[in-house]
């Protein structure tokens, strides 16, 4: 098995398919680790709302006046930060202009295309508590440097204002979790019952059969429907729920790759040397089915992306504020008849370039392995 390892990887890097694939896989999985550090808007969960704003173009680029809160939320360290966003202790005011008068600062007031209104604020609500001794020049620097910013937003905001583009980074995460949790448990529950059950045959073989069967003969996201009602609606529920609907295909795999292993010669060695059931399994029978194993696993983490992005468009999914895939189409899905469509489009496009990346991974590592079942 040492040997075969580096043959396997080189035939899958021969695929000009598999590289690409394996590209986005990777770059998902690097912006889902640094999302808070390269989204534009890093306040948790991507939830900064600037009413005038919302559903605008992608390139859409306006100038923001920052005015802090009255009241401030505690910051937390920097790594908290890094995985969770860090608050947001400002208000945001799209402005078209500004000068100063005075101890005060005028803005133009941005409302909508070709609409505004004029805005005053003393400069003191802008400044922090040692900087309202300083001289006027410097004040007004500090304003300028930290208070007004030019912000664009490339892919454009949803219909409350926010920014696309940060709450699809954020929702990676999201949709690398679903998938890693289903795969986890449905490979959990598919090994220990299809190895069982393709190892000791008779009843146990049966009624795992029989379970299987049942299970089968239920929809998807029925089945994910009735496992929420039982352990109840929440952000890890819904991914373990997700988890338990989909270790059926990988038991009853396993059962078959486990009847044929149960027959070779050193399994019946092993037997006759006095090892037990449960090491014959797990050192002798498992190792030897690596290759379908991780067939299930890349077919297991699509089926779930796309699972998870369906139940959080009927709104049984992750629940807002969390950013999701699939939530974002639930949100936009009516600017697909306007002039607008790109703002449904863009998070659809992502789920579809991710499920595209592990299918062809999966069918990449079943050519190679030769894997039937």
């Amino acid at each position: 098995m040492e040997n075969e390892q580096p043959t396997v990887l080189r035939k899958l890097l021969k695929r000009p398919s598999v590289i690409a694939s394996l590209c986005i896989i990777s770059f998902t999985c690097l912006v889902s680790i640094f999302a808070y550090l390269v989204a534009p808007d890093k306040t948790p969960s991507a939830n900064m709302m600037i009413v005038e704003l919302g559903a605008k173009q992608p390139g859409f680029t306006k100038q923001l006046l920052l005015i802090p809160r009255n009241i401030h939320e505690q910051r937390r360290t920097r790594l908290f930060e890094w995985f969770n966003g860090a608050p947001g202790n400002y208000n945001a005011v799209p402005i078209n202009g500004f000068w100063f008068d005075g101890n005060k600062i005028v803005v133009r007031h941005y409302i909508d295309d070709g609409i505004e209104d004029t805005l005053n604020y003393p400069i003191a609500q802008l400044l922090p508590a040692e900087m309202l001794s300083a001289a006027s020049p410097d004040q007004q620097a500090y304003i300028l440097k930290h208070s007004i910013t030019l912000r664009t937003f490339y892919l454009g905001t949803d219909r409350f204002s926010r920014d696309i583009l940060s709450r699809l980074l954020v929702g990676s995460r999201v949709t690398l979790a679903v998938g890693f949790i289903a795969v986890l448990l449905s490979l959990t529950i598919g090994i220990i019952l299809g190895s069982i059950a393709g190892y000791f045959g008779g009843l146990v073989d049966s009624a795992v059969m029989w379970l299987i069967n049942i299970l089968y003969a239920i929809p998807t996201l029925l089945l994910v429907f009735a496992i929420t009602l039982t352990i109840g609606k929440g952000f890890w529920e819904i991914f373990i729920a997700i988890g338990l609907s989909m270790w059926v295909g990988a038991a009853r795999l396993i059962r078959g790759q486990v009847l044929v292993l149960r027959e070779m010669e050193y399994i019946t060695a092993a037997k006759a040397l006095g090892l037990g059931d449960m090491r014959i399994i797990f050192r002798h029978i498992l190792p030897n089915i690596a290759g379908p194993l991780m067939v299930i696993a890349a077919g297991n983490f699509a089926a779930a992306i796309l699972v998870e992005a369906g139940l959080s468009f009927l709104g049984f999914g992750v629940q807002p504020p969390n950013p999701s895939w699939g939530l974002m189409i639930k949100e936009q899905y009516s600017f697909l008849l306007t002039n607008r469509p790109l703002l449904a489009l863009i998070p659809g496009m992502a789920i579809m370039l991710l499920v595209y990346a592990f299918n062809i991974l999966g069918n990449a590592l079943r050519d190679v392995l030769d894997v039937k079942g």
